[in-house]
């Protein structure tokens, strides 16, 4: 997501409604709808980490998880022919589709990190 911020290894989504002229988002990557708005960059900034401190606070005081939990399996899309190279590769790596698929998306985490 290009137009993301960040505080407190929270995300938020940006964007921009023109015909309001105002900035909002939401807190990505939480089991609740927390959004924030502002009429500029510097308040949205603001607005984003006041609600990330406040979820946080209520989470706590709540007893449930900041975040939302991840059990690691997940349903991906991808076209046959890429399906297809990916399978082979495994095969002649000698691992599973699955390890090879984790083995490059952690490769891509650690080119971003």
């Amino acid at each position: 997501m290009k137009d993301a911020i960040t505080y407190k290894d929270f995300i938020g989504s940006v964007h921009f409604a023109a015909e309001d002229e105002i900035f909002y988002g939401k807190i990505e990557g939480i089991n609740d709808l927390i959004t924030f708005e502002a009429n500029n960059v510097k308040d949205l900034k603001e607005a984003f980490e006041y609600m990330v401190d406040e979820h946080i606070n209520d989470s706590e005081k709540a007893g449930v998880p900041v975040k939302k939990s991840y059990k690691g399996s997940l349903n991906i899309r991808i076209p046959g022919k890429l399906h297809e190279k990916a399978r082979e590769l495994a095969l002649i790596n000698g691992m599973s589709l699955n390890q090879f698929i984790q083995q490059a998306i952690q490769h891509e985490i650690n080119l971003s990190s």
